[in-house]
């Protein structure tokens, strides 16, 4: 699906949420594009107030300055690929989907969304009412949804997957609904010393195992992973190899995060262990 001979390097955009302690969000998405090589170009949904203990305040950006956002990106540059994250409301999701869907060669530019709806601490990050929308608007032009097993759960109105029978299930009830590929996140799932993710999509299923790592310096893992394999799917790999890099990027960032020293609570990955 990427743009056919990207160059090098290739362009990559964000359309997400800020965070001001700078691990997730926007910030993690830029450091993800820069330790693939990928320039970044941002869409700001949501300018939140968090540390790595919690989120004090949320500001969600009016939908006609996301247009806008998004429709001078991709006015001017050649994008590869787009990874979207916190969307937040309704009115976010039409605006972006308005934007997507009018802009030129969208077709060719794989979208991986990553559908977040809360926050590692709790704090609601997603409307009730725009979940409709975001099946209706943005789910079927996307690559690939990469959603965690809470997120899943919520996706679908049920209870989150407590093994690897039930993630096939529930990745195979979010294909049916509309999504092109679904990459199922296991590092959530209990009593199990992997973290393993479930890539469906019609050409089968694809299992990705890493070694479960225990810190508590997770902050971002899921925007990272996303943007990891946007990046990825940028500098034209397949689905597939863009998934592995991410997955083989996001473990190493989560093994190295002790090395930094950044917050006092649930710290950020470390997205520059490979320089």
């Amino acid at each position: 699906m990427a743009l056919s001979a990207p160059p090098s390097p290739p362009n990559a955009l964000s359309i997400a949420g800020s965070d001001s302690s700078g691990g997730a969000g926007i910030q993690a998405d830029l450091k993800t594009f820069t330790a693939f090589g990928v320039y970044g170009a941002s869409v700001i949904t949501a300018v939140t107030a968090q540390n790595t203990c919690k989120i004090t305040a949320i500001h969600p950006i009016p939908a006609d300055v996301i247009r806008a956002q998004i429709e001078a990106v991709l006015s001017d540059l050649q994008i590869h690929a787009i990874k979207i994250g916190m969307t937040g409301s309704a009115e976010a999701i039409e605006a972006i989907a308005d934007a997507l869907e009018r802009a030129p060669n969208i077709a060719d530019i794989p979208i991986i969304l990553d559908p977040v709806m809360a926050a590692t601490a709790g704090t609601s990050l997603f409307e009730a009412d725009a979940l409709d929308l975001l099946w209706r608007k943005l789910v079927p032009r996307t690559a690939l949804i990469t959603p965690n097993l809470p997120e899943a759960a919520q996706l679908l109105n049920t209870s989150p997957a407590n093994n690897l029978d039930e993630m096939r299930n529930q990745a195979h009830q979010l294909l049916a609904l509309g999504a092109r590929a679904v990459l199922l996140k296991g590092g959530h799932r209990p009593n199990s010393d992997r973290a393993t993710d479930l890539l469906l999509d019609k050409k089968g299923e694809r299992l990705f195992q890493a070694r479960f790592v225990p810190t508590p310096h997770t902050h971002g893992s899921g925007c990272s992973l996303a943007s990891a394999i946007a990046a990825a799917m940028a500098q034209g790999k397949p689905l597939a190899e863009a998934v592995a890099a991410g997955k083989a990027f996001v473990t190493k960032a989560i093994t190295t995060a002790k090395q930094l020293n950044v917050g006092q609570c649930r710290g950020p990955l470390h997205h520059f262990h490979t320089q």
